[in-house]
């Protein structure tokens, strides 16, 4: 009993460790003081990426023998590629959101196999074992927060944009090693610092407002209902895993590696897509899969797919309506006990981000990836409390500008 006293009191002395950091870029971007005051959403970024390299292929392809400076700058601005391609990486792998809010019913409670169709049914037995599996249905008093470190590595893979039966590949595998912490509390509200290559992306939720604030963009809300850090579903607390997947459907099974997987299907509705386009950008769709080992009733795998469609408008220059498609697919393993729970300490992400238009031939795609491991989990965190996720100023006066 000393020992595991002992044990506990050591974890909490090492989330409040005080450790040196690296100068961090969490100001504006000096790079970006051209631009004044101009805010651009995540999509103009991905698509200004995508326009640097066509433009580099364009220079390839006319045998541009300083190829380099293409390569390094863009018409706005002299930005090195290298930082191009890290705020890439954090836009799209940084801080995802799943494609629906949490279920806030308990999920053993809700359970009626009368009257439902199978899939849905399945699905539920599915989530039971899993529930099982972690140690969650064992546990007396559920977790009231979550303390959570780790380490991540990302890699910006190469960007093959294609014309009809001409294919080119560009770029080499780059990458940054960086570390995060993340801070939960039931319900909805949680935390998260991420410091990749000198730049910190902050992101976090009251229950009521997502928001994210980079270097680059500064600071915005999240458009449409609540949802939950993507980063959280991935093995990192299985209560908040369940309640996503509450009102999925079984669409069967799948091979995964070496594993047998039950598949779990969730997707945004229309209106909840409708409610996150933004100006010429519509969402299409946010569809996420969970792949349940048969064996150890575990998740050990998420994909999810999300589509935008950008109408052509004499303000995004677009020739034509483009498509942009984010997939992600992440391995989740290395699942070891937390007070009771089964945790994952560690996965891989695999994201790629596909172009392509209505009526042009040419489209672009771009692949990259983030390894993380899981250092420290520490439940019932004392003194936290719900001051600290309160959204930014500036998200409140926001707020308090377009209330009625």
């Amino acid at each position: 009993m000393g020992s595991r006293s002992a044990t506990r009191t050591r974890k909490q002395q090492r989330w409040c460790t005080q450790q040196t950091l690296t100068p961090l870029m969490e100001g504006p971007d000096p790079d970006m003081q051209e631009e004044g005051t101009k805010k651009e959403s995540s999509w103009e970024f991905i698509r200004e990426w995508f326009r640097i390299q066509k433009g580099i292929s364009s220079s390839t392809n006319n045998n541009i023998s300083d190829s380099s400076s293409s390569l390094y700058s863009t018409n706005n601005n002299n930005i090195p590629s290298k930082r191009q391609d890290l705020r890439l990486l954090l836009g799209v792998l940084g801080c995802p959101l799943a494609p629906i809010p949490l279920v806030n019913d308990q999920i053993h409670d809700r359970i009626h196999i009368k009257d439902i169709p199978i899939e849905t049914s399945s699905a539920h037995y599915i989530i039971q074992q899993y529930l099982a599996a972690t140690g969650c249905l064992k546990l007396q008093k559920s977790a009231k927060n979550m303390y959570a470190t780790g380490m991540v590595k990302m890699v910006c893979c190469e960007t093959e944009i294609s014309s009809g039966k001409n294919v080119k590949s560009l770029g080499t595998r780059s990458g940054e090693s960086g570390c995060f912490v993340l801070w939960q509390m039931l319900p909805g509200m949680w935390s998260l610092e991420l410091v990749v290559g000198g730049n910190k992306v902050v992101a976090g939720s009251d229950g009521k407002t997502v928001w994210r604030h980079t270097p680059w963009l500064g600071t915005h809300a999240a458009k449409g209902p609540q949802r939950p850090l993507r980063r959280i579903i991935q093995g990192l607390d299985p209560k908040s895993t369940a309640s996503l997947f509450a009102k999925a459907q079984c669409l069967g099974e799948k091979r995964i590696g070496d594993d047998d997987c039950f598949v779990l299907k969730v997707a945004a509705d229309r209106a909840a897509v409708m409610e996150r386009s933004e100006g010429p950008a519509e969402v299409i769709r946010h569809v996420l899969y969970g792949y349940f080992c048969q064996k150890s009733g575990l998740l050990i795998y998420l994909e999810d797919s999300h589509l935008t469609r950008v109408l052509h408008t004499p303000e995004n220059n677009n020739v034509d309506t483009v498509y942009w498609e984010t997939t992600i697919g992440s391995s989740i393993g290395d699942y070891r006990d937390v007070d009771g729970l089964l945790i994952a300490h560690q996965g891989r992400s695999i994201a790629t981000v596909f172009r392509f238009g209505e009526l042009s031939m040419q489209h672009s795609r771009t692949r990259m990836e983030e390894i993380w491991s899981i250092d420290d989990v520490v439940f019932n965190v004392p003194g936290l409390s719900m001051d600290y996720f309160i959204p930014p100023a500036d998200i409140i006066d926001n707020q308090q500008n377009l209330s009625p």
